[in-house]
């Protein structure tokens, strides 16, 4: 596909009445926070607690073995 030559800067922008405030100076654009995550249930420990656990023990077998 040609490109379009280049004919000078763009046109400038102007806010639209009515419309949203411009985004602010810089490389983040807000937006809405997220809301707060739950705590961990204990049962979620314990699943974390035995796979680290299976883990270690394959790992000691694996180099013990």
């Amino acid at each position: 596909m040609p490109e379009r030559p280049h004919d000078g800067p763009l046109p400038a922008a102007y806010p639209v009445p009515g419309g949203r405030p411009p985004h602010p100076d810089g490389d983040r654009v807000p937006c809405p926070a997220r809301p707060a995550r739950r705590p961990l249930a204990r049962r979620q420990y314990a699943y974390g607690l035995t796979v680290a656990l299976l883990v270690l023990v394959l790992l000691l077998v694996g180099i013990f073995g």
